[in-house]
C-alpha cells in the first residue's frame, strides 16, 4: 500500500495543538505521526487521502494556530530506508533495555535487546508514553504473570513483557496495520508465544490478566477503565498512559469509582504514566 505524507508547520504557543490536530487527522484516514521541529509529519493511506477534506479539517480547527501544509507520495517499500534515514534512531532505556531496528547494528550491549520495524505503527519508544511505559515495565517482576498489553502498536510491550517472563501475553490493537506490525515484530524478535488481536475493548470479555498496560489516549482510556478493571485479578496492576499530568484526576476519580487504588505515576515532558491496583 503506497502512502500520502503531509508536513504540517505548526504555529502556536499551546503544546498541546499536536495532539489535538493528530487526533483529528485520525478521524480521516491519517494512519502514523512523526514529531519534528516546528510541526509534525502524518501518514494516510493513499486510496483514503482526500486534500479537500484535509483542507477543511485545517479551516475548521478549533484552536489559535497557523497551520500550513505540503504533501509527498510515499512508496510503502521505501518506508524502512525513510526510518532508517531520518527518524528511527536506537533507543536506550535505563541501563537494561535497547529498541532498535534490524538495520541497526551499532548498538550497546543490553539485557533486553528488542528489534521493531515500525512501519506506518506508533510505539518505537520515542514518545514519551512508550518510555514511560517501558521504563514501568522493567521495575517489575513479570515471571509467570499473564498481562495484556491495550493498543499494543508495534507489540514492543510485549515483546519486553515476554522477555521479562511473563505468560501469556496478548496483544490488541483496533488498526489494522498495527496488527500486521506487530505480528511482524514478533517474528522478528522469535517470540511463538505472543496472541495478537485486533479490535477494542469488546475483547477482554471473559478475559483474566495479572497486569495491565494500557498506552492509547484519555478518552479511550477512561471509556474502556471499566473493562480494564473486570478484567483484572484481585490484587492485579494496572498501568496507563497516553495523557497529561493536569488529566490526572478525572483519572484517578475514573479509578476509584471502580475499585482501582491509585498507586502513583510517572512524568516526562508533562505526559504521565500511572500505576493502580485492583482492590
Amino acid at each position: 500500500m503506497d502512502y500520502i505524507e503531509v508536513q504540517l508547520a505548526i504555529e502556536s504557543k499551546e503544546n498541546y495543538i499536536r495532539d489535538v490536530l493528530a487526533a483529528e487527522l485520525g478521524e480521516i484516514g491519517f494512519e502514523s505521526f512523526v514529531d519534528i521541529e516546528k510541526g509534525m509529519q502524518a501518514f494516510c493511506p493513499q486510496n483514503l487521502f482526500d486534500e479537500n477534506t484535509l483542507e477543511k479539517l485545517l479551516a475548521q480547527f478549533p484552536y489559535e494556530a497557523n497551520i500550513s501544509y505540503q504533501v509527498t507520495p510515499v512508496k510503502t517499500q521505501d518506508w524502512n530506508e525513510v526510518w532508517e534515514k531520518h527518524y528511527f534512531q536506537p533507543i536506550v532505556i535505563g541501563t537494561d533495555c535497547v529498541i532498535r531496528s534490524s538495520f541497526h547494528t551499532d548498538v550497546p550491549n543490553a539485557r533486553y535487546d528488542i528489534l521493531i520495524d515500525p512501519k506506518m505503527s506508533f510505539g518505537t519508544g520515542h514518545h514519551e508514553t512508550t518510555s514511560l511505559m517501558i521504563g514501568e515495565m522493567l521495575k517489575l517482576d513479570l515471571q509467570g504473570k499473564s498481562l495484556l498489553d491495550m493498543g499494543c502498536g508495534t507489540a514492543v510491550l510485549a515483546i519486553l513483557a515476554t522477555m521479562k517472563g511473563a505468560k501469556p501475553v496478548l496483544g490488541i490493537d483496533i488498526d489494522e496495520w498495527a496488527y500486521s506490525n506487530s505480528l511482524d515484530n514478533i517474528k522478528l524478535n522469535g517470540y511463538k508465544g505472543i496472541e495478537i488481536k485486533q479490535g477494542g475493548a469488546e475483547l477482554l470479555l471473559g478475559l483474566h490478566f495479572d497486569v495491565v498496560f494500557a498506552n492509547i489516549n484519555r478518552n479511550i482510556l477512561l471509556r474502556d477503565m471499566a473493562a480494564y478493571a473486570a478484567c483484572l485479578s484481585v490484587g492485579g496492576e494496572l498501568y496507563m498512559s497516553g495523557f497529561y499530568e493536569q488529566d490526572i484526576p478525572v483519572i484517578e476519580a475514573k479509578a476509584r469509582e471502580l475499585g482501582l487504588a491509585f498507586k502513583g505515576f510517572t512524568e516526562k515532558n508533562n505526559w504521565v504514566a500511572v500505576h493502580m491496583v485492583k482492590e
